[in-house]
């Protein structure tokens, strides 16, 4: 060990801010202007650490300062680390890039003395020029799946990315994987629970920042290891599988392994098809939504009821319309601030354990015709009614849904359930809106365009 002076270095954080595009995934990008480092060249968000503050919160904090964009903890996930030397100058530094696929806001230039052009590009093909050659590194080695790079350039060298200049990256592989596709320490943790695995399967839905492999064990046997994007999920799905989702018995999964460090768990297969975008007749899809209502009972009877929460701050609620403002109809607005207001004046309700997504896409339906409920990772104690938010969407104009559902619950809705199952729905399709719009999300947006609508037709009648 050297007793001389300890090396240190700079730390920049980078950001991957990643939509999935109609061609394939995209990325946003700016371009430097004014009397900046690397004025003219397309580079992402980014920025210097200030003194004590976290990685975390300062890609935060940049993105916020650059974009406009306003971004969770629990949504941002490290990608790759660059350990650069630029061409001029002295000594290296440590560039962290972190991918980010959910946040609130529509990407602006916020710093014109800075940047003067900011847009997606497709990851893939279609990165513009010039580009900072350090960006480009870390794009590089981000789009290989590979977690680091050591990009060290020479004096002379361009600052700019050029294809047929040296090729100064060096791509650095992680940890080898442990079985077919996994990554090595979710691979160990999993054979940990079941045994060797022979097979594995990335299942992802491609909506959320979770990762999810069918893994098939030597014997033959078949679980379902999840990866959490952030701790909040993590424990909340937990918690549901430990304590609420064994009141359904087979109809949900049961856990298998949790490790709260990696925020991954091992859960147990259920067999049928996905509900969503299947085609049903309309007296079996109301035998569905009965089932549905049976399911939503059992799981809100699992544990006592207890005193809900504070409402939603009206604070809250405004952002999203600024979000989602530009893509709102004429009167969208007013009546979401209208229901608003009634949702303060409503008496808090008790609040239950909840399922937190019930839809058609986190229900299977069996050959038997039974269903099965996935997907725990957003349960907590809240409003019976907040269940029935999104289902709710596959009742306009089929009030016999709407009555099935009812009819397996055991009850129907009293007036403050009905004004507030109103008023959440109201919440939810804007927040969609807004996160259907930055995400190039169709299937969310429209979902919040018609809850808008039934919500005025019915308000009109």
């Amino acid at each position: 060990m050297s007793g001389g002076p300890r090396h240190t270095v700079p730390v920049d954080v980078h950001l991957i801010l990643r939509r999935d595009g109609k061609d394939g995934p995209e990325v946003l990008l700016s371009r430097r202007a004014g009397p900046v480092y690397a004025t003219g060249l397309y580079h992402c968000p980014s920025g210097h650490l200030d003194p004590d503050e976290d990685m975390v919160a300062a890609v935060i904090r940049e993105a916020r300062e650059e974009t406009g964009v306003l971004i969770d903890p629990e949504d941002v996930t490290l990608a790759v680390t660059v350990h650069h030397r630029p061409p001029v100058g002295a000594g290296s530094r440590f560039g962290v890039f972190f991918e980010v696929r959910r946040w609130s806001g529509q990407p602006a230039v916020m710093e014109p003395d800075r940047c003067d052009d900011m847009g997606w590009y497709p990851l893939e093909e279609g990165l513009p020029e010039p580009m900072v050659a350090y960006c480009r590194a870390g794009l590089d080695a981000y789009r290989a799946g590979l977690p680091a790079a050591v990009h060290f350039q020479e004096p002379g060298d361009p600052i700019p990315y050029a294809p047929q200049g040296p090729d100064r990256t060096l791509l650095l592989p992680g940890p080898p994987v442990s079985g077919p596709g996994l990554p090595h320490r979710l691979g160990e943790f999993a054979e940990r629970a079941v045994g060797r695995i022979t097979g594995a399967e990335d299942v992802s839905w491609v909506r959320t920042g979770s990762r999810v492999w069918r893994i098939t064990g030597a014997g033959g046997g078949t679980w379902y290891l999840k990866r959490h994007r952030g701790a909040k999920f993590h424990d909340r799905e937990v918690a549901a599988l430990r304590s609420w989702a064994p009141v359904l018995g087979a109809q949900a999964p049961r856990l298998v392994a949790a490790d709260h460090q990696m925020q991954a768990i091992v859960i147990t297969a259920l067999t049928g098809r996905p509900l969503h975008g299947m085609a049903l007749d309309p007296p079996s899809e109301a035998r569905v939504q009965h089932d549905l209502g049976r399911l939503a009972a059992a799981l809100h009877g699992a544990s006592p009821a207890q005193p809900a929460g504070p409402s939603p701050a009206l604070g809250k609620i405004e952002r999203h319309l600024k979000a989602a403002g530009p893509y709102l109809a004429v009167g969208d607005e007013d009546l979401v601030l209208a229901l608003a207001r009634a949702y303060a004046d409503l008496p808090a309700p008790l609040a239950v354990p909840t399922h937190g997504d019930l839809q058609y896409r986190n229900v299977l339906i069996g050959d038997d015709g039974g269903l099965r409920l996935l997907d725990f990772e957003r349960s907590e104690y809240a409003s019976a009614t907040r269940d029935m938010v999104r289902l709710s969407d596959t009742w306009t104009g089929r009030d016999g849904l709407r009555a099935a559902f009812l009819d397996g619950y055991g009850r129907q809705l009293d007036p403050d359930e009905e004004l507030r199952l109103d008023c959440e729905a109201a919440f939810d399709a804007v927040s969609g809106i807004a996160y259907g719009m930055s995400h190039g999300d169709p299937e969310v947006t429209e979902r919040g365009r018609r809850t808008l609508l039934r919500l005025h037709i019915a308000r009109h009648r």
